[in-house]
């Protein structure tokens, strides 16, 4: 396992694939998950060619915790300090879930730094008070209660309940990911998602390609969500998965990783070698 350590903290991640030209391709992950997540993706692009580089966020996995309010803005300057460490300039900068915003976050700090977005599974809409009280809720219950009991009740929703039954192994990783989130990490990045800015404004002047990707049956991110994402950047593309949720690029990995090389040969990120 690799780690450095970047703004004071230790970061686990993995930095994979080509070394030589073309933009690498980073990868963030959701809550309450961890970078194995994109091990289907990150496979797929090393054997195309591309340096994929994931890292855990602070607060998870394997990187080091950090109680109290965890902003996104403080995950993508994690991942620009990482970025400086390894030596890369410019990147793909694509997460899934509260991962894409931290990537829009990531633009939003650092446009320069960004040869292409992808948003999968996203929304740019600021927390609504109703939703602020409910993520803070939410972090309390996790640190009173820890984190089985919302890992079973919201698994059918981070994955379609027809594939928690098709797709066990899947199920089981979703599962696996939530249970073992450190719960102060967890909780910290409830509070500081609930005071996200709103991205839509920032989106309508992204000059980027960018790639939006939804399931088709994603209760929490909707495909109207996405569409209307998708109408205010002037560069999007916009791919639907069918049979997935929340969680396409694991329930749906053959399909979501052609979306991903079609978008990237299309744009002419080349890959490393």
């Amino acid at each position: 396992m690799n780690s450095l350590t970047v703004n004071g903290i230790s970061l686990g991640y993995d930095d994979r694939g080509g070394q030589g030209g073309g933009s690498p391709v980073v990868l963030v992950h959701g809550h309450p998950f961890n970078r194995s997540m994109w091990d289907p993706q990150a496979d797929e692009l090393v054997r195309a060619g591309y340096r994929v580089i994931a890292a855990d966020l602070r607060g998870y996995g394997s990187s080091e915790v950090v109680p109290g309010t965890a902003p996104l803005s403080d995950f993508a300057r994690d991942t620009a300090a990482l970025l400086d460490r390894l030596g890369v300039e410019k990147a793909v900068v694509g997460g899934l879930s509260m991962g894409g915003q931290i990537a829009m976050e990531f633009h939003r700090l650092f446009p320069r730094r960004v040869a292409a977005l992808v948003l999968a599974d996203t929304s740019p809409v600021a927390e609504t008070d109703e939703g602020k009280a409910v993520r803070n809720a939410m972090a309390d219950r996790l640190l009173a209660e820890g984190p089985a009991g919302y890992a079973d009740e919201v698994i059918g929703k981070m994955v379609a309940p027809y594939n928690v039954t098709a797709l066990p192994e899947v199920a089981r990783h979703v599962l696996a990911m939530m249970r073992a989130t450190p719960l102060q990490g967890a909780a910290a990045a409830l509070r500081g998602r609930a005071e996200r800015p709103d991205y839509r404004e920032m989106l309508a002047r992204v000059a980027v390609p960018t790639l939006i990707v939804v399931g088709a049956d994603d209760t929490y991110t909707p495909v109207a969500e996405a569409e209307s994402m998708a109408k205010l950047i002037p560069q999007a593309t916009l791919a639907v998965i069918e049979g997935a949720a929340h969680m396409p690029n694991l329930e749906r990995p053959e399909d979501f990783n052609a979306v991903l090389l079609r978008f990237l040969a299309a744009h002419r990120v080349m890959a490393g070698r």
